[in-house]
């Protein structure tokens, strides 16, 4: 599955004010631009793209499909466009939205896995709430100042394939819910596969594989197993490893932070105060002083 370039995503392209370009994201990409008012073209492209408006009312038209529309874009109003078909829009002032790119080998693969086609169908000035919500997370990523959790953005964007794809068929009901809880044999395989690559970038492709499982089914019986999605239960697992590595004294923060997954010490930094409410530092400093005491003689 080939990355996408953010960068590539329009041409003439507007500014470019976030991108997830280089944060190792494959078969999909964001990019949050700005376009100034006036007119701009969109060619046909490779890729399916999905446009999330941001930020205050904008009236707008457009020209897509061989259909016209003019309407005001309101926060959270997307454009569906499939790849291969351009598309032309006017803006009345400065617009600003949430570019996700998705090729079309994620996207087929993902519709195999739920079992109906592939067929991304044009939409223009659609409002749907789960659509908005998994935008706005995916744009979320994009705005944190640590590194881009991977496992995370594919999880989103998963999901967001399949709200596409399911969006004109209901299917996503029975397959999210066909079955419980996964079986203990196959939960502990998993989990123990995560624990052997917890250094290691983890995908959902292959986590679902060691359960010999669809991606969106894997998603909903991993998180009714363990009571988190699986990216969350990953990262959870990093933290704890690094604690249990902080506290045994022989290695630097930035060494355990590449040990147990994490891109870099800021990156650790940032879960370990989100889940356990201390710094790296502060566990080296708890740990010194356990050992300080263990060491010294009872009076």
């Amino acid at each position: 599955m080939n990355a996408i370039t953010p960068a590539a995503l329009l041409e003439p392209a507007p500014v470019s004010l976030r991108s997830s370009e280089g944060l190792g994201w494959d078969g999909f990409a964001a990019t949050l631009l700005s376009v100034r008012p006036g007119t701009y073209r969109v060619p046909a492209m490779a890729h399916h793209r999905i446009s999330v408006h941001v930020g205050p009312p904008v009236r707008a038209n457009c020209v897509c499909d061989g259909r016209r529309t003019s309407r005001i874009q309101a926060h959270g109003d997307a454009d569906v466009i499939p790849a291969g078909v351009p598309g032309m829009w006017t803006d009345d002032a400065d617009c600003r939205f949430l570019r996700i790119a998705l090729s079309d080998t994620f996207v087929r693969s993902i519709g195999e896995q739920v079992g109906v086609r592939a067929d991304i169908t044009p939409r223009l000035h659609w409002r749907d709430a789960r659509v908005h919500h998994l935008a706005a997370a995916l744009g979320a990523e994009l705005e944190a100042e640590d590194t881009s959790n991977a496992l995370y953005a594919e999880s989103l964007c998963t999901a967001l394939v399949v709200r596409l794809l399911s969006s004109s068929r209901d299917v996503a009901g029975g397959m999210a819910h066909s079955a419980g809880t996964l079986a203990p044999r196959v939960a502990t395989r998993v989990i123990d596969y995560i624990e052997a690559h917890l250094h290691a970038r983890l995908t959902l492709t292959e986590l679902a594989a060691q359960a010999g499982l669809s991606v969106p089914h894997f998603n909903a019986l991993f998180r009714a197993t363990l009571g988190v999605p699986a990216h969350r239960y990953v990262v959870q697992r990093r933290v704890e490893r690094a604690k249990a590595l902080l506290l045994e004294g022989h290695r630097s923060a930035s060494q355990i932070a590449l040990e147990v997954g994490f891109a870099h010490q800021s990156h650790l930094t940032q879960w370990m105060q989100r889940l356990l409410g201390v710094t790296p530092r502060e566990v080296i400093r708890a740990g010194k002083a356990s050992a300080a005491a263990a060491d010294t003689p009872a009076a």
